[in-house]
């Protein structure tokens, strides 16, 4: 049986909610993101595109070049609300989908040609989407995951494209080969230098040839560029870590208001773990100083969730890594070595009152939000705060970092 993959694609996403909420952003250069010189584009409009501005870019970057542009913050909490919205109707549709991001989505439409015809079904779908969340949104149909994403990018914006079977090679052979996906800056330079322009000429090398320039990145780009890919749609994305981090609207050498934030975040975090019903066993702080250079230092610790336990922890690792005394730009923290779990009770260092109270603040944030109770260290302190828990198989929401 014909694979019938369909890849969904809300068009600038955070723009178009933005716009859904203001009509008056309409037809208007948007740049959605961190709005401090150190803030970075999470998103812009196609009115910003002609002045060369791309999503990544620092905000301040893009000021300069597009001056009268509206800059909007934007807010987490909403977008997801969108997102869900979409992601419910996509539900209700289609018996095998996969979110890859909070505006992406692939869907395995295999067998329906047999009974409605995928290409139908999947243009009803879209305008359901548009009709019922008033949001713009595109889609490529074709054998498989890579060739359907690059037939989304080819349709934008707010339109569709199907890639019919054994057209995959001549769909892709004059596009560019940044189109591929896994081809970044770094890789698209490398492939650039050897003469390499459209993925035509990919698809015209010898395999060992990529091998040898890229390494295994070779043989997959190689294949993707081929129109070869056989993964699979996945309907549930498990996290494997979690993460905080802030990056400082003015690099900074205060100590006490590193390590308050540190508190704050990992207080934050383990909220996270128990509400996910999770446990780490590795937890990791890093350090990005004025001159950008960065490090990192980890720590194995036995499973836990409890923020007794890990806030001292965290707090030994920064003793050991902040040794340069510079100014600080950027500091973070990583749980990874995640398991499924509740924490169990230490007969010799826990008690049942802590236990208890872990529980009350739990219930209370659980109910009004996860900044609502926080140590006095934590208080004022910026950390990310979650409208779901982060573990119910949704992927995270990227956004551009916020100053502190």
């Amino acid at each position: 049986m014909t694979k019938n993959i369909l890849h969904l694609d809300l068009d600038t996403f955070f723009v178009s909610v933005e716009r859904l909420l203001d009509s008056r952003l309409k037809d208007k250069p948007i740049l959605v993101g961190g709005l401090s010189d150190r803030g970075v584009v999470a998103a812009c409009s196609y009115e910003t595109r002609g002045y060369g501005i791309h999503s990544g870019m620092p905000m301040k970057m893009a000021k300069e070049l597009c001056p009268e542009a509206i800059r909007i913050k934007g807010n987490a909490g909403t977008y997801s609300k969108h997102s869900d919205l979409v992601t419910e109707i996509i539900k209700e549709y289609v018996p095998l989908f996969e979110k890859s991001s909070i505006d992406e989505f692939y869907a395995d439409l295999s067998g329906m040609d047999r009974f409605f015809g995928s290409y139908k079904y999947a243009s009803e779908l879209r305008q359901k989407i548009i009709k019922e969340t008033g949001l713009p949104i595109s889609f490529g149909l074709s054998a498989n995951k890579v060739v359907s994403k690059v037939a989304t990018g080819q349709a934008k914006p707010n339109n569709q494209l199907k890639i019919d079977f054994g057209l995959e090679k001549t769909f892709l052979a004059p596009l560019s080969i940044k189109k591929i996906p896994m081809v970044g800056d770094k890789t698209y330079q490398t492939l650039r230098n050897l003469g390499l322009r459209q993925i035509r000429t990919v698809q015209e090398m010898p395999m060992d040839v990529m091998q040898r320039v890229l390494g295994k990145n070779g043989t997959v780009i190689w294949k993707r560029a081929n129109g070869i890919d056989n993964t699979p749609v996945i309907p549930f994305w498990e996290r494997k870590s979690i993460s905080n981090e802030r990056t400082f609207d003015k690099d900074t050498i205060d100590v006490v208001k590193l390590r308050g934030l540190l508190i704050a975040m990992t207080e934050n975090l383990a909220y996270q773990l128990r509400r996910g019903e999770k446990l780490t066993a590795c937890i990791a702080v890093k350090i990005r100083y004025s001159d950008f250079n960065t490090y990192s230092k980890q720590m194995r610790i036995p499973y836990t969730s409890a923020d007794h336990i890990l806030i001292p922890k965290i707090l030994e690792l920064f003793k050991v890594l902040y040794n340069r005394r510079l100014l600080v730009r950027l500091i973070g923290i990583r749980f990874s070595h995640l398991v499924s779990g509740n924490y169990q009770i230490n007969m010799f260092e826990d008690t049942e009152e802590a236990l208890n109270l872990y529980r009350a603040m739990d219930t209370i944030r659980n109910r009004y939000g996860d900044k609502s109770v926080v140590r006095a260290s934590a208080m004022g302190k910026n950390t990310i705060g979650r409208m779901h828990n982060p573990f119910n198989g949704q992927p995270p929401i990227v956004l551009a970092h916020r100053k502190q």
